[in-house]
């Protein structure tokens, strides 16, 4: 499975402040299995619910500018 930098961010913050993912989930408002999903990288998850996540270390989703070169042109 490729890197997930979000699924990563949320593993690596809960486990810093001493949290299950019981006890995440929880807090955050979401289910345990969505929570699992998401730290195992599952590619479609409710926007909602990961920022739900994301909120509890004062992140969201949101665009982000990937560097492009010659041979990858941008869609538009």
């Amino acid at each position: 499975m490729k890197s997930n930098k979000i699924a990563e961010f949320v593993k690596e913050q809960r486990k810093k402040h001493g949290l299950t993912q019981k006890q995440f989930a929880v807090l955050a408002g979401v289910g345990l299995a969505f929570l699992r999903a998401l730290e195992q990288g599952k590619a479609t998850l409710n926007v909602k619910n990961v920022n739900r996540v994301l909120i509890m270390f004062n992140c969201e989703l949101g665009p982000v500018e990937i560097p492009r070169n010659n041979q990858n042109k941008p869609y538009l």
